[in-house]
């Protein structure tokens, strides 16, 4: 299994946590599990590069599980969520206010349908901030263009952001509970949805879940498709990034090459695979077809890589977009590490974390990547750490290609009664997990989703306070996170 199972008393809950930490680890997420018997609360923990990952299930205690978030941050987001959607009574929560949806105190959990006698007990509450020259500002829920739903609030004076709170999840979806009593290959239809742009890595990391829970063993040559498909998912994403950043920086033209390289990149996908976003194409246990490398490809791949560069170098040219983002939205590394920050953003702050590398799936230990880290942790980082990665996907999608293995593409793949499994993918945004639980007829019991977008909206706000108001949407593209893998 890719992970350790171990079983645990909630009084033992801190003293892991603390050792963890001590040893170099650090959480990655908590939820609920329903049982027929009990609700169940399983943390998993990452140990390090190379160390299988631990899932400590807890029985929920009837008095209310003591809240960590004090020990690790970022399990504050979790926690809430788990009283939301399963009852769960939390102790001592430093931000005890619904997350996700509001309850009446009677009212079922829609994940559990526990019926609880309790809630937070203080709604949804403004930052303190006072003074006759302070201002606020509500932007959203509806904004131009196609941004997603989500409202901002802005209390500042000129131009000074004195505090920023955004209201997210004003759309969730329950994409978790529509798993429950799927068979693990019709829910693979829903993995791929969660978030349109990262379908490849939910749908690669749901397999792997599956996968993980029936110790099925993928073909060579599906492990290395998935590898190319996913280098592809981010070079796409990557580069509609650095058109979008563009776009912020008031560089129309620089927006205009950035969306065109994208078009050309999904415009390979296609030939590739036949769809644009690169869905419809994984499966437990492999492929659902076998696939081919169109004619010209490399060709193709080559000339895009070639623009590419002469791109980027021609922003790295340009004084007033550089100048915009040097020093702007700058994230601190040990806040990055403490509120949950993933991907190219943790990178940028300094820390040196990739699931391609640390824990390899499908070919990547065979093709690992260049991880690019930048020290500074501002939106100039996160840009560099994005060019570097763009370049170097181009790079390992020519090497798989031109190495492609022959044979079968599908393995055999039957899920366990009352399984479970774990899958990783490292996304364009950053970390995405999925747990798996399975039930006495081999069906999803309950599926868990860590997105990239969640985390690193969690981390947002801290860039934002005593901030520039000209420089928030600099800053939040600079982030790339997509509301849609928040509102899961």
């Amino acid at each position: 299994m890719n992970t350790l199972v171990l079983r645990m008393h909630a009084a033992e809950i801190s003293a892991a946590i603390e050792t963890l930490l001590a040893k170099g680890g650090r959480m990655q997420m908590v939820y609920a599990h329903p049982l027929p018997e009990h609700l169940e609360i399983c943390y998993l923990a990452s140990l390090g590069a190379g160390k299988p990952l631990e899932l400590w299930c807890v029985d929920a205690p009837s008095a209310g599980m003591p809240s960590m978030a004090a020990h690790v941050p970022l399990l504050g987001w979790y926690e809430r969520e788990m009283h939301d959607l399963s009852g769960v009574d939390l102790l001592n929560h430093p931000e005890p206010y619904p997350l996700l949806i509001e309850r009446r105190a009677d009212e079922a959990a829609p994940l559990s349908g526990i019926r609880c006698n309790s809630r937070f007990p203080a709604p949804h509450v403004l930052p303190d901030v006072s003074g006759e020259d302070v201002q606020e500002l509500d932007f959203g829920p509806v904004r131009a263009d196609v941004f997603e739903s989500v409202q901002f609030r802005f209390f500042y004076i000129g131009e000074r952001i004195l505090r920023y709170q955004p209201r997210l999840f004003l759309k969730h979806r329950g994409m978790e509970k529509r798993f429950q009593g799927l068979a693990p290959e019709a829910a693979m239809h829903l993995a791929e949805r969660i978030s349109g742009v990262g379908a490849l890595a939910h749908g690669l990391a749901y397999c792997q879940a599956i996968e993980d829970a029936a110790g099925s063993e993928v073909p060579p040559r599906a492990r290395a498709w998935r590898s190319l498909l996913a280098e592809l998912e981010r070079v796409y994403n990557h580069l509609h990034y650095l058109g979008h950043l563009a776009d912020t920086t008031t560089l129309k033209v620089g927006q205009a090459e950035g969306r065109l390289l994208e078009e050309r990149a999904k415009q390979l996908n296609a030939k590739v695979c036949g769809h644009r976003l690169l869905m419809n194409v994984l499966s437990p246990g492999g492929l659902r077809r076998d696939l081919h490398l169109p004619v010209h490809f490399l060709r193709e791949l080559s000339k895009l890589e070639a623009d590419s560069a002469r791109y980027i170098a021609q922003l790295e040219r340009t004084s007033s977009f550089l100048d915009r983002l040097h020093t702007t939205g700058p994230l601190p590394r040990k806040v990055a590490f403490d509120q949950g920050a993933t991907g190219p953003v943790e990178r940028a702050s300094g820390l040196d974390r990739d699931l391609r590398r640390d824990h390899p799936y499908a070919a990547y230990a065979g093709y690992p990547p260049r991880v690019a880290r930048h020290a500074d942790g501002d939106a100039y980082a996160r840009y560099r750490v994005r060019c570097a990665e763009l370049l170097d996907s181009m790079r390992l999608v020519r090497q798989l290609a031109q190495t492609l293995p022959s044979g079968d593409v599908r393995s055999a793949c039957l899920a366990p009664a009352r399984g479970v499994g774990l899958g990783w993918a490292e996304s364009p945004r950053g970390s995405v997990y999925y747990v798996a639980h399975l039930d006495h007829a081999g069906r999803l019991s309950r599926v868990k989703i860590k997105s990239p977008s969640y985390s690193n909206w969690r981390v947002f706000p801290y860039t934002v306070h005593d901030s520039n108001m000209m420089d928030y949407a600099i800053n939040e593209a600079s982030f790339g996170s997509t509301v849609a893998g928040c509102d899961r």
